[in-house]
């Protein structure tokens, strides 16, 4: 092992980034964009072979829709270090030294170790996908979704495998995603979860509306049953999976069971963790307790403000803003990440699935009292050619009339709409005040009431009534 890394010149501080994707290379690159090299050293830390890369469009690019690999790279390693980084990829931080403000980091190929000192420090190790502990999980033809080079396994397995036959471990947003990748390929797809319906994040009713249009689209769905085992062949490849009542061949298995924070490090170096395992940070992204480490990204835990809890979403639109907030901080200005509210959206073929805000579970967990209407609507005005049924649920605060969520579930222009609702549950906004909403309106876009403030004026009127 080697010394401690590098001296710096006088009056120069050391900025250690670990992790180069969204959170990590955006706190360098806002950092770098404030001071200076002359000001600030950026040594950063990726164990892979990417940086600044989506996650997210994985599924996509498995499915077809984007053509090329790079097209999902938003910045190259290269172009980081013509800006003044210092980008060593394929090396992986093994420890925080707190005390003495250094990490310890070993190139992967050669297994080299070295300590590099900092004056500030961020950690962005991102999420692990969860993996579990069951017999043959680890065969040839199971594949996870994370990174870019999960995906490029997955396409070369689905290149070299004459079987059609896929499943789907978790019926979540990954899972859901993955199913339509897998069917671009035309496989017959089952989706096994252990859940009744698919998509948690969605309340039992609204999941229903997602399994029944799946089923449509020609994917087996089976909820309310876990996997137990995968089963191999005599060639020890994949074969099949077993739940404790059936058995589903496969010629290939996607895990998207869904993803927990990558702490280790964090927790190795006694740094406060959540109730959920993420970092726990203060508006301005600073790790609580310490000066000058800050964490962003899938690692850390961020407020939910409109439960007032903390929450783990594993997002790279949060990843990019913590990303930011943390290198204007470092770079001698000022910002903070007020929270979130729980927007995500999704698609599985022309199916689009949408939610913001508390689930009636999160409302009950939190002592929240609560109306809910569930209206049907269509993305048009009902007589514009192209229009499109969709389905709007909303819970709202009794008694004060807050709105609480909103889920939406519907095919072309439905997800999008749950912007709508994201804004006002940011703003704190009541449904009868969202009911005056000036959005805008011509038949090729909504109806005269978009489905949105129908819900509203039905969740005005419940809670009304509950006041009565």
């Amino acid at each position: 092992m080697t010394a401690a890394a590098g001296s710096r010149g006088a009056g120069r501080e050391r900025l250690v980034v670990i992790g180069g994707d969204a959170a990590g290379m955006s706190a360098a690159s806002q950092a770098r964009r404030l001071r200076g090299p002359d000001e600030l050293e950026i040594v950063a830390f990726e164990r892979g072979h990417f940086t600044s890369y989506s996650a997210c469009g994985i599924p996509y690019w498995v499915g077809g829709h984007v053509q090329e690999r790079d097209r999902l790279i938003a910045r190259t390693p290269e172009q980081h270090r013509a800006r003044a980084i210092d980008l060593r990829m394929r090396t992986e931080v093994t420890e925080i030294d707190v005390d003495r403000q250094r990490v310890r980091a070993r190139d992967v190929d050669s297994g080299a170790e070295s300590w590099t000192s900092y004056d500030r420090l961020v950690i962005a190790t991102g999420a692990r996908p969860v993996r579990p502990e069951m017999p043959g999980v680890d065969a040839p033809g199971v594949h996870g979704v994370q990174t870019l080079d999960d995906g490029q396994a997955l396409l070369d397995t689905l290149a070299r495998t004459s079987g059609r036959r896929a499943v789907v471990v978790g019926g979540g947003y990954i899972g859901v995603e993955m199913a339509e990748a897998l069917i671009n390929h035309d496989h017959e797809v089952t989706v096994v979860d252990r859940a009744d319906e698919p998509m948690s994040t969605l309340d039992p009713d609204m999941g229903r509306l997602v399994r029944t249009a799946m089923e449509g689209l020609g994917i087996t769905m089976a909820g309310g049953t876990a996997v137990t085992k995968v089963l191999t062949g005599d060639d020890g490849r994949v074969r099949a999976v077993a739940t404790e009542h059936a058995e589903y061949p496969a010629d290939v298995v996607v895990l998207g069971i869904g993803v927990r924070p990558e702490t280790s490090l964090a927790r190795a170096a006694g740094l406060p963790l959540g109730a959920h395992g993420g970092l726990l940070t203060d508006r301005a992204m600073r790790v609580r307790g310490y000066e000058n480490i800050w964490a962003g990204g899938d690692c850390v835990e961020v407020l939910d403000l409109v439960s007032g809890q903390e929450r783990h979403i594993a997002l790279g639109t949060h990843a990019n803003k913590h990303g930011q907030v943390i290198g204007t901080n470092v770079g001698g200005g000022y910002a903070t990440f007020p929270g979130v509210v729980g927007t995500a959206v999704s698609k599985v073929c022309d199916l689009e699935i949408a939610r913001t805000g508390l689930r009636e579970k999160d409302a009950r967990r939190v002592g929240l009292r609560f109306e809910t209407v569930t209206v049907e609507s269509t993305s048009r005005a009902g007589y514009y050619p192209g229009a499109s049924p969709m389905t709007v649920k909303m819970l709202a605060e009794r008694r004060t009339g807050r709105l609480l969520g909103v889920q939406i579930v519907g095919r072309e222009g439905a997800a999008k709409r749950v912007d709508i609702a994201a804004v006002a549950l940011t703003a704190g906004m009541t449904v009868e005040q969202m009911t005056a909403l000036d959005l805008g309106y011509a038949p090729p876009f909504s109806p005269v009431w978009d489905p949105v403030l129908v819900a509203a004026r039905k969740a005005t009127a419940k809670v009304r009534a509950s006041m009565s």
